[in-house]
């Protein structure tokens, strides 16, 4: 299917009420009650503190595939991505019949409801969902795994979201996309359930490249069972893990969830049309490993207490009357830093101090500071 194609479905597609970072029940039940009889709506389960654990059920193909949204909280632009894909498959168009002839899908849109309401990556427990797959300890994971167990998935797609901070290797170039096809035992084997979630990721990011040149990236693959991706994938079910990454000054994640609305229309189709297995991945083991490469903003060569050093500053996302805000906040000072900035600002050798003309220290939130005695405002929206 052709990248230019994908794109105007998105376009065409895309769930307005839906925006930013910060998503919850509240803003997807009614788009749940509005959903014609095409679509089962069922309560699966409930939180930690009795949020209902929605799940999506649509088509009547002979391909199952088991899909799960913000197991961590506060990771929600596969969530708005899913709601652009259920308007899709809600369409008459002839993309939306050829999907649900293919395949059944079970849609989790928020495995986490109490995480997504306060904006945190752990459940109401502070348990983290993606290491409770063993154990499954929490409501939410019983959930998950009755849901997997009782539909038997022939593929998972588990959606997650990774922070500014990755890099695809160890170049300038950000992780706007990262997948995983996670190992199912410890030698990290590539077994005939590996390959096949490995070939999906490997056309993926072959047609993403035309768009994403050199920003795609691949997860560490060491074997942990307690994750859920590897507990499934060990259980012989392909296993894809996507997770959505940082675009240029695209902080609201808008554009990244286009690419992610891409991703799953380019991984369902290439379930339809499997081609030559080794040949995919091959690519898929060509794409390069995340690396921890870049700042939020780093800001080079300045004069601090008589020496020169660069400075760099990370973004804390905090939960503000029901908005995410970011947070600028020194995370290192020294003498010369190697990593990469989202936004970077050369200081020429000149002094910097805070705005009140205090020295600045790792740890410091610094919404402006002062450089060579101008103002430089570092808060988003002002740079």
């Amino acid at each position: 299917m052709e990248i230019d194609c994908i794109k105007s479905l998105f376009f065409k597609h895309k769930e307005k009420v839906l925006f930013g970072r910060y998503i919850n029940n509240k803003h997807i039940e009614p788009l749940l009650k509005r959903l014609s009889e095409k679509f089962k709506v069922s309560v699966i389960g409930r939180s930690v503190n009795t949020q209902n654990i929605y799940s999506i059920t649509v088509g009547q193909g002979p391909v199952k595939i088991l899909m799960w949204s913000q197991m961590h909280g506060n990771e929600s632009t596969t969530t708005k991505a899913l709601f652009d894909l259920i308007n899709l498959l809600e369409s008459d168009s002839e993309e939306s019949r050829r999907l649900l002839s293919h395949f059944t899908l079970v849609i989790i849109p928020i495995l986490n409801p109490d995480g997504a309401e306060v904006y945190t990556r752990l459940n109401a427990n502070l348990v983290d969902l993606n290491r409770d797959a063993q154990q499954q300890s929490q409501p939410e994971s019983r959930a998950l795994r009755l849901c997997f167990n009782e539909f038997k998935p022939d593929f998972c797609f588990n959606l997650h979201g990774q922070r500014t901070i990755f890099s695809a290797g160890p170049y300038n170039k950000v992780a706007t996309l990262s997948f995983l096809s996670p190992a199912q035992d410890e030698e990290r084997s590539i077994t005939a359930t590996r390959a096949k979630a490995m070939a999906v990721i490997g056309k993926m990011a072959e047609s993403l490249q035309s768009e994403l040149d050199g920003q795609i990236g691949v997860y560490d693959d060491s074997f942990n069972i307690n994750c859920v991706g590897d507990t499934f994938q060990s259980l012989n079910v392909p296993t894809i893990l996507f997770e959505a990454g940082h675009y240029h000054n695209d902080y609201e994640r808008e554009e990244v969830r286009r690419f992610v609305f891409q991703s799953y229309l380019l991984a369902l189709n290439a379930i339809i049309t499997p081609e030559d297995t080794n040949k995919a991945v091959e690519s898929y083991l060509k794409i390069p490993q995340n690396e921890k490469r870049f700042f939020d903003v780093l800001i080079k060569n300045v004069l601090i207490e008589d020496d020169i050093k660069d400075i760099a500053i990370q973004f804390e996302e905090q939960l503000v009357d029901g908005a995410v805000t970011f947070v600028p906040k020194i995370v290192k000072i020294e003498k010369t830093i190697t990593e990469y900035g989202h936004r970077t600002i050369m200081g020429d050798n000149k002094s910097v101090v805070s705005t009140n003309y205090s020295s600045l220290q790792v740890g410091d939130i610094v919404n402006s500071l002062i450089i060579n005695n101008e103002l430089l405002a570092l808060k988003l929206g002002n740079n």
